[in-house]
């Protein structure tokens, strides 16, 4: 927790251009004590949680790492909670049959789903023989996620966290994510990217895939307030030092908005040492 804790502290006051001395005369704290919130040498009083949170313009819970946050990430909940139906439908990416091949279940595989949306990956992953933990930062993606998981006669591990702030404390021999990564700030990618790879077990497996900017592709229509932009090659880079078994480049047609219009997306699938 203190690590989780640390890293929120030190985040959240970068992104409101304080210094840790000057969070520290704001809270009338020294800036050592701050410093020590940092490197997850001590936690904060109990008595300063309200005022810190304040400070950084954050809930107590997404302070301490219990929540995706008080504040909507993506324009996705409301799409999702919208209807019954499953917004982007039950059959799973194309990359789940890459994972199968790669990385048959025939021994115990443990899978995270990164950003899994309403489920239709992380149940496809547990069908086939997978245990499953899978996480997205809406309620009703998460809670539809459940409820497809009960309806097919599987158990998916479905909880609520953000990308940017959840780092796994077990490890994992697969890691998948799809069309999630453009929400990671570009200050924590290095660091979430090393969180991953060190929870990654020998051998294990990481198929991702992120949009990518692009001159001759107009931007998406629907309004992305907290999305990042990301470069052609700035995924395969975060992977330099494991195997990469295949990185590509897709353009593709999209109408999730109903105004047809495309994206272009780097796709990569790495294996650790």
């Amino acid at each position: 927790m203190k690590e989780q804790v640390a890293r929120n502290i030190q985040s959240y006051r970068k992104e409101k251009g304080l210094t840790q001395d000057g969070l520290a005369q704001r809270l009338g704290v020294s800036y050592q004590a701050v410093s020590k919130w940092e490197t997850a040498q001590s936690l904060p009083d109990l008595a300063l949680l309200p005022e810190l949170a304040r400070l950084l313009d954050v809930s107590v819970d997404r302070l301490l790492g219990y929540g995706a946050g008080d504040r909507s990430v993506t324009l996705y909940e409301e799409a999702y909670r919208a209807s019954e139906d499953y917004y982007w439908g039950t059959e799973p990416n194309e990359a789940c049959f890459k994972v199968l091949r790669l990385a048959p279940p025939i021994r115990r595989l443990k899978l995270l789903d990164i950003g899994c949306g309403e489920g239709k990956d992380a149940v496809f992953f547990a069908r086939n023989g997978y245990e499953v933990s899978a996480f997205d930062v809406t309620d009703a993606g998460v809670e539809k996620t459940r409820r497809l998981a009960e309806r097919t006669g599987v158990r998916v591990n479905a909880f609520k966290a953000d990308v940017n702030d959840f780092r796994p404390e077990e490890d994992f021999d697969i890691c998948f994510s799809s069309g999630v990564l453009h929400y990671i700030k570009p200050d924590v990618r290095q660091e979430l990217f090393s969180s991953l790879k060190r929870r990654t077990s020998p051998g294990g497996l990481h198929v991702l895939n992120v949009f990518v900017e692009k001159p001759f592709i107009a931007p998406p229509p629907e309004p992305e307030p907290y999305a990042f932009p990301w470069r052609s090659g700035e995924l395969l880079a975060q992977y330099h030092d494991w195997l990469v078994e295949d990185s590509a480049e897709i353009v593709f047609d999209c109408d999730s908005s109903g105004i047809p219009h495309q994206h272009a997306m780097s796709t990569l699938i790495a294996r650790r040492p």
